[in-house]
C-alpha cells in the first residue's frame, strides 16, 4: 500500500462526516483525525477561561497554552485538551453554540491547520472538517464533500443528544445548525466550500454501510 494517503472529508454540520471518517479509517487501518473536535476543544478552552475574542494578544497567548492530541481508549478515539479527555464535553450545546464563531478567528485557524498538517505527516490518514480539502490538504488523494437535507441532519443530531441523556428541543437543534451553516459558509477565513475536485456524497437517503461502500469505491490504494 502507498504511504501517506490522505482522505479529506468536508461538509456541513451533522452530516455524519465523523461517522464515515471513523469507519473508513478502521476499514483501511488508517489514522482518523477529527478536525471538528479540535475546534470544539479550542472553543471549550476559550469558554472555560473567558477568553476575550476582541483581544488578539489574549487569543494568541491562549492558543500557545492549548495542546491537543488524539488517543485510543477502549477502541475509541478520544481528543485530549492539555491531557484531559474532553470528548464528551465538547459535544454539548454550550460548545456547539460558539464553535463556528471561534473557528472563524484567523489565529485559531492558522494554529489548527498547523497542528493538522503536522498530524498528516504521520502516515495514512482520514480527516474530516470544513476546509480539509481546500486549505489543510489541497492535494489530498481523495476529497469527499458531504451534505444532507437540513431536517434530516437536525433529526440525527437530536436523536444523538437524546440518546446521551441531554434535554434539548428539535427547534433548538435546527436553528443551531442553520446558524452554523451560515457562519461556516460566509466566514472570511477558510469558509466551507466544495473543492473543485471533491466528490459529492448526499447521504439523506442512504445508511452508514452504503456511504462507506461509496467512499471505498473511490479510493485508489
Amino acid at each position: 500500500m502507498s504511504k501517506n494517503i490522505v482522505v479529506a472529508i468536508d461538509g456541513y454540520s451533522s452530516c455524519g462526516k465523523s461517522t464515515l471518517a471513523k469507519a473508513l479509517a478502521k476499514k483501511l487501518n488508517f489514522i482518523y483525525i477529527d478536525s471538528g473536535a479540535m475546534y470544539r476543544a479550542v472553543t471549550l478552552y476559550f469558554l472555560r477561561n473567558n477568553i476575550d475574542l476582541q483581544k488578539p494578544e489574549i487569543i494568541k497567548e491562549a492558543l500557545e497554552n492549548i495542546h491537543l492530541d488524539f488517543q485510543t481508549l477502549n477502541n475509541e478515539t478520544v481528543i485530549t485538551l492539555n491531557g484531559e479527555d474532553v470528548s464528551k464535553e465538547i459535544r454539548q450545546m454550550h460548545v456547539a453554540e460558539k464553535v463556528s464563531l471561534i473557528s472563524a478567528i484567523k489565529a485559531v485557524r492558522v494554529e489548527m491547520v498547523r497542528q493538522q498538517q503536522r498530524m498528516g505527516k504521520s502516515g495514512n490518514i482520514v480527516m474530516d472538517g470544513r476546509d480539509i480539502g481546500t486549505v489543510v490538504f489541497p492535494n489530498a488523494d481523495l476529497k469527499l464533500f458531504m451534505t444532507a437535507d437540513p431536517q434530516i441532519r437536525a433529526e440525527r443530531r437530536y436523536n444523538e443528544l437524546i440518546s446521551k441523556g441531554e434535554t434539548v428541543k428539535m427547534e433548538e437543534i435546527y436553528d443551531n445548525l442553520a446558524k452554523r451553516d451560515l457562519q461556516d459558509t460566509t466566514r472570511k477565513e477558510s469558509p466551507l466550500i466544495q473543492a473543485q475536485d471533491a466528490i459529492i456524497l448526499d447521504n439523506s437517503d442512504i445508511n452508514e454501510s452504503q456511504q462507506l461502500e461509496f467512499a471505498l469505491g473511490h479510493i485508489k490504494l
